[in-house]
């Protein structure tokens, strides 16, 4: 959701041997309780994006707030989701 990925490095030994790695990203399996949608939406997603999105003020408002590039297939069906509803909403 946040755009973070797969960064890489190398090991380096006490005798400067260096062999290459990768640094994963700490992914987690979440449950975002959206207040528009009045359910609540799974993603796998960074502990960085748990922080931005509970920081934004919930996953209603961080999606509708977040540039489209950075968000995921899956969090771009949900924000478009969210704006039916809150027009459905706004109309009534």
């Amino acid at each position: 959701m946040t755009g973070k990925s797969v960064l890489y490095g190398n090991n380096v030994s006490h005798a400067n041997n260096k062999t290459s790695r990768r640094f994963l990203p700490n992914l987690q399996n979440v449950s975002f309780l959206s207040d528009i949608l009045e359910r609540s939406v799974r993603f796998r997603v960074s502990t960085s994006a748990i922080r931005s999105v509970e920081a934004g003020g919930g996953l209603d408002q961080y999606l509708l707030s977040t540039c489209d590039e950075t968000l995921s297939k899956r969090a771009l069906a949900v924000k478009k989701a969210l704006r039916n509803k809150g027009t459905k909403i706004g109309e009534r």
